[in-house]
Parts: C-alpha cells; structure tokens; sequence
C-alpha cells in the first residue's frame, strides 16, 4: 500500500512540474510576442551613441624611452 501511495505522490508532483513549466513557456512566449526587438529604443539618440574608440594615452610612438634601449 506504501510503494502505491509512493508512485502516485510521485507522478502527482511530476504532473504539477509540467504544468508549471507549460505555463512559464506560455508566459514567455506572450512577452516575445509583444516586445519587437527590431525597434530602436525610445529616447535620444536611438540605439545609442557609438562607442568609443581606444586610444593610447600617454606619450608617442617615437618616444626613445618607449621602444626599448639601443646600443
């Protein structure tokens, strides 16, 4: 009687698992629906100002104490 109480708590609790995760996807689906990721984001500037370039600081390319001592 004990292995039958068991498996059906068992299969209950997976049955519940699945329902859950059904509506989760379903929840997630209706937010992609409605969001369109081709759309430029509200406010100035659109999708954002262009990021910035690196630029080394400090000093020349020529500078002697940069390449290294020769001689």
């Amino acid at each position: 009687m004990d292995i039958v109480i068991t498996v059906a708590v068992i299969i209950g609790a997976i049955a519940l698992g699945a329902l859950v995760i059904h509506r989760l996807n379903a929840q997630r689906d209706e937010r992609v629906t409605e969001f369109r990721y081709s759309d430029a984001p509200p406010g100035p500037g659109g999708r954002g100002a262009k990021p910035r370039r690196w630029r080394p600081t400090g000093g020349s390319s020529d500078d002697p104490a940069r390449r290294g001592r020769s001689g």
